[in-house]
């Protein structure tokens, strides 16, 4: 279980994030909601690390992650894809992942001295590269990939990395209507494999209304609204205040 207890962060005089407390099951998808500016994208920093949370909490199976840093959350078991693709431009898709598992096994960045002497190794990162629709691209440079493919590269190394938890923010943000259906099919396996906790940032609502299993509301970085996604998309107070005409369409 992942679980935030009073997570908060200020910058000067505002404060981002203020108090909130979560907590997050396996085999459940969460999609956290609200309108820009509510602190979606900083609560997701302040759990995977890469903000460190001016007071509170960040737990994953009763272990304190409050004190690591995102490498070392990393490693726990967070497991976090950005809004803007982190991956290593200068290597082809296959050494992208194939790095990924290598990580993941703690081996190290030695890539040559590792990889021509583990096949297996390599097997597994081409099947992943494959489960994303990439293994056309395997030799490519992820630098040369248009951005849909990237962003598919990038959910590639995730599940290569294997962790507890998935994090997702805005994993179809900038991609075609083509594009889209490959990512959310991969979220959907992750979700029916029922052994991970998945977190979804997410403004386009029929996504979260057709992935979520339970809806969070963030707005002035305070939890205002948490329950099933029905229930939440219905209510006038997140309709009116949070979602505005959007989550309105939605409910129609």
């Amino acid at each position: 279980m992942l679980e935030t207890k009073n997570l908060t962060i200020r910058f000067g005089g505002h404060v981002a994030v203020d108090r909130v407390s979560c907590a997050f099951q396996p085999g459940t998808l969460t999609a956290i909601v609200g309108p820009n500016g509510a602190g979606k994208t900083t609560y997701f920093n302040l759990i995977s690390g890469q903000l460190r949370a001016s007071e509170g909490q960040v737990l994953l199976d009763g272990q304190d992650l409050s004190s690591r840093s995102a490498p070392q959350r990393t490693k726990a078991g967070l497991g976090r894809a950005f809004q803007l693709t982190q991956l290593f431009p200068h290597l082809t898709v296959l050494e992208n992942v194939r790095l990924a598992v290598q990580a993941r096994r703690g081996m190290g960045l030695k890539m040559f001295s590792v990889w021509l002497s583990h096949r297996a190794l390599i097997d597994e990162a081409m099947a992943i590269v494959e489960r994303v629709r990439l293994g056309s691209r395997a030799q490519a440079l992820a630098a040369s990939l248009p951005h849909g493919d990237q962003r598919k590269l990038e959910v590639a190394m995730l599940i290569a990395l294997d962790p507890k938890v998935y994090m997702f923010d805005e994993p179809t943000a900038g991609m075609s209507v083509d594009e889209v259906p490959v990512i959310l099919d991969l979220i959907r396996e992750l979700k029916a494999a029922g052994q991970h906790t998945i977190l979804l940032v997410e403004h386009k609502m029929d996504v979260v209304r057709e992935l979520a299993d339970r809806i969070i509301v963030l707005h002035q970085g305070q939890l205002v609204a948490d329950g099933e996604p029905e229930a939440v998309i219905a209510s006038p107070v997140v309709q009116n205040a949070y979602l505005g005409t959007v989550a309105e369409e939605v409910a129609a």
